[in-house]
């Protein structure tokens, strides 16, 4: 019977196979071990994430008002306003403008409108005095937040030349608002007319590069001294001359309110800018 003997040079491989095989799995068990350990770790990093409270940072509120949102119910509430109705809708980043010049109130003006609406009050009209006085010189119109620097630039850059001035007023007149939610008392101008319509046309320039609406064309300046909520035309007029006879017998002789026109400005929302005139 012939046997077979391995050769040497076979047992040789033979070994060698056995170590690469046995290296072989060694490497297979340490590369699971460290699948395991990588699975484990990513699971606790996740669970470690997960339980760690995430918080926003705040948007700036520069940049809120750059874009419109859902109207604030309360914005648009009237009972928080006097009963006042908006001329447009209340949003988020647009802002209403006006220019005029300020009024400061004296003694004397404060006794006499306060006697304007204890009489207009007794004959059914029910006033309420303007919170601040002022002398229009445009509408109130809806600028974008980043409207607001060129706007007032250009305003500053028209108003260069203009120089201040003075204009009275004396007597009493009765404004309707054009969606007929408010009604006024208040005092025309008689002097300055002119100085004011020069004004006007810079104003009303700004207004036609930004493409908002321009300034009455027969304009009636005035200073508001009162408002009511409601169409009060009719009423105001059938009491004006008992009003007007307030404004002229006074102690001290018939009342001129005067409006000393050295300093323009704009208000944008809660933002006011001031354009000193030249001498």
């Amino acid at each position: 019977m012939l046997v077979g003997y391995s050769s040497s040079s076979e047992e040789d491989n033979e070994a060698d196979s056995e170590a690469v095989a046995s290296n072989d799995t060694s490497k297979r068990t340490c590369q699971e071990d460290y699948d395991d350990n990588d699975v484990k770790s990513a699971r606790k990093k996740l669970k470690a994430e997960q339980q760690i409270p995430k918080t926003r940072l705040p948007v700036p509120g520069c940049l809120l008002d750059m874009f419109p949102e859902e109207v604030d119910p309360q914005t648009e509430d009237g009972s928080l306003h006097g009963g006042r109705v908006r001329s447009f809708k209340h949003e988020r980043g647009n802002w209403a403008t006006y220019v005029y010049f300020p009024y400061h109130s004296d003694e004397e003006f404060v006794e006499l409108l306060e006697e304007l609406m204890s009489t207009a009050v007794a004959r059914g009209v029910p006033l309420t005095p303007q919170e601040e006085f002022h002398l229009s010189l445009s509408q109130t119109v809806v600028l974008r937040h980043h409207w607001i620097q060129p706007f007032t630039q250009s305003l500053r850059a028209g108003l260069a030349n203009c120089k201040k001035f003075v204009c009275s007023a004396g007597r009493l007149k009765v404004y309707c608002n054009t969606e007929k939610t408010r009604t006024f008392l208040g005092m025309e101008v008689s002097t300055g007319h002119a100085q004011l319509l020069e004004l006007v046309r810079v104003v009303d320039r700004t207004m036609t590069e930004f493409r908002l609406d321009t300034f009455y064309k027969d304009p009636s300046f005035h200073v508001s001294l009162a408002w009511c909520v409601g169409d009060f035309t009719q009423q105001l007029k059938e009491c004006l001359q008992e009003l007007q006879s307030l404004v002229e017998n006074r102690e001290e002789g018939p009342f001129l309110l005067m409006v000393d026109c050295q300093e323009l400005r704009c208000r944008a929302g809660n933002k006011t800018f001031s354009f000193p005139l030249e001498p």
